[in-house]
């Protein structure tokens, strides 16, 4: 991506020199630069976790999707609304794939993650539409394949514990890149912490690329990037910490007594 801009820069500059109206040019890069988002986070949920803080049942024992999201913006453009005849095709895999845990029968969690982050990860044209933004979603997510990938490493829901980095050396060591993990607290006594949900990230040519495991002083001053996708987390997800045990839960077993 980097390279890409190196070549690119000295062709601007001829272009703007040759223009008159260069200023005009100059400016609308820079605004359209500061709009575009740059990384892309592909969430996934563990659904036993979640459900054990959202009090919903899932008997679901494989990662799903929780959503696609851009680094910059929410809900960039509020009169685009959700059709799901848009993507029949897809729905299929969303409902195995990307289900809404809460509420199994609509489309209300689609609904939600295209009006919040798909409307904004449209301003790419290779997510210009829903029907390329789910797919996309769901493409990805086939290929990251997190279920194996845990599996070939043997972390597979337990009742014994893992260390996080166990479940970080993992994923690093298959992908190439970190990885944000995160948890939940069973209780504030607790010793332990439960796995709830893996982020893992691509740049703007969906190429996968580090996420940032922590936010950042400058994201949150700035007041957009990680700090924004807070609002999409039960309260209870945080960064896993790496001194405490984690509790990968199966599904038949409760979590929370």
């Amino acid at each position: 991506m980097r390279s890409d801009m190196t070549l690119c820069s000295p062709l601007l500059l001829c272009l703007a020199a040759a223009l008159s109206s260069a200023y005009v040019i100059t400016d609308h890069h820079h605004h359209h630069h500061d709009n575009m988002w740059t990384k892309l986070i592909l969430t996934h949920h563990w659904p036993k976790t979640f459900c054990s803080m959202e009090h919903c049942k899932a008997n679901i024992s494989y990662w799903t999707l929780h959503g696609l999201w851009p680094d910059k913006g929410i809900d960039c453009n509020s009169s685009w609304h959700f059709n799901s005849s848009q993507i029949q095709d897809l729905i299929p895999d969303m409902k195995k794939s990307w289900p809404d845990l809460l509420k199994p029968t609509s489309d209300e969690f689609w609904k939600y993650e295209w009006h919040k982050h798909g409307t904004c990860a449209a301003k790419a044209d290779s997510l210009n539409s829903q029907h390329k933004y789910f797919n996309k979603a769901l493409d990805l997510y086939h290929k990251v394949d997190l279920d194996r990938t845990l599996q070939k490493f043997n972390i597979t829901p337990s009742e014994d514990y893992y260390k996080l980095s166990q479940i970080e050396d993992a994923i690093e060591n298959f992908y190439s890149v970190k990885p944000k993990i995160q948890c939940a607290h069973k209780s504030r006594r607790d010793e332990v912490q439960v796995l709830g949900q893996i982020e893992i990230c691509f740049d703007a040519d969906f190429s996968l690329i580090d996420c940032e495991r922590h936010f950042t002083k400058d994201t949150v001053s700035k007041g957009h990037g990680d700090r924004l996708m807070d609002v999409d987390m039960p309260s209870g997800f945080m960064v896993c910490q790496h001194d405490m045990p984690v509790y990968y839960p199966p599904v038949s077993k409760e979590i929370f007594r």
